[in-house]
């Protein structure tokens, strides 16, 4: 049989990864029913299907799976080297696709993407907030920002911000009615605000530490958030006690509209890093911003 036509094959990973025939030939500048006929097309000279198609989602199936595992990576890497070959000659340019968290976002990237991005327009970034522990290389990112000790040992990791720390804070009049915790344990008997981790499932456990002592509690409340920021909020307003990073608690600790306690039991940790495959070969662009968001002490 003769060679797939890689425009095909775009096509096709576009719609497994999308989920959604609308949203690909969208983000591809194609008609809907273009886009089906390509897919199909492509199946029947594979003999084999590769996407089931219901009335409201398409999945990959199994053959649709192994495919994009196979050539995914693979035409990633053709697409750098066509962008390293455009760059002998161009500006630098190209779309960076990170995954980060809200936190790191906001205080950390886009700081820096302000000066930045205006001294080169033709570099594009896509920032994709989750909490979740992407694994960047399935999903085609080029890189991802988390905590320091969250990088798994083989991936590149530049380190983008200081150090960090966690705190556990409540409004004034949240520790009036209630009292302050003098130990960790003692937060199973407060109203605590929970995050809900995508990846693992379930609510992130308190950590803490002291004289080489480490405790995990999982604590109880009446609300459960998948942000950070709205933890801060809900804290602000009286509705628990929270466990943010330092930094977003700061100004509030300072005008005295947040409490912190258990500030011993919470010792600093490794901050912010980008992170990327050891492997893979990145653009002019990539290593340009990479450049851009290195922490200077």
């Amino acid at each position: 049989m003769a060679r797939e036509n890689i425009n095909d094959l775009l096509a096709f990973l576009a719609v497994a990864e999308e989920k959604s025939f609308t949203r690909a030939a969208a983000k591809m500048g194609v008609s809907q029913s273009a886009l089906s006929h390509t897919i199909r097309g492509l199946e029947a000279r594979l003999g084999i299907r590769l996407l089931t198609r219901t009335t409201r989602s398409v999945s990959p199936t199994e053959a649709g799976e192994r495919l994009m595992q196979r050539i995914g990576p693979r035409l990633q890497e053709v697409e750098t080297a066509l962008a390293d070959v455009r760059e002998l000659s161009e500006k630098p340019s190209g779309t960076i696709r990170i995954t980060t968290s809200d936190h790191a976002a906001n205080t950390i990237l886009l700081p820096r993407l302000e000066k930045f991005l205006p001294n080169y327009p033709d570099i594009h970034v896509e920032l994709v907030v989750d909490y979740g522990l992407t694994n960047i290389v399935a999903e085609r990112y080029d890189a991802g920002v988390r905590f320091g000790e969250q990088v798994t040992k083989d991936m590149v990791a530049v380190r983008i911000g200081p150090d960090s720390s966690m705190a556990a804070v409540a409004s004034p009049d949240y520790f009036a009615k209630h009292g302050k915790p003098r130990t960790p344990h003692d937060l199973t008997e407060h109203n605590c605000i929970n995050l809900r981790m995508p990846t693992r499932g379930g609510l992130y456990a308190w950590e803490f530490e002291k004289s080489g002592r480490e405790i995990n509690v999982r604590v109880d409340g009446q609300l459960v958030f998948n942000g950070i920021e709205q933890i801060l909020h809900a804290a602000l307003g009286g509705l628990g006690l929270g466990y943010v990073p330092e930094d977003l608690a700061q100004p509030y600790l300072k005008q005295k509209r947040l409490v912190r306690v258990l500030q011993d039991w919470c010792p600093p940790f490794p901050g912010f890093y980008l992170y990327y495959p050891s492997r893979k070969q990145h653009s002019l662009a990539f290593t340009l911003l990479v450049d851009a968001l290195r922490y200077r002490d």
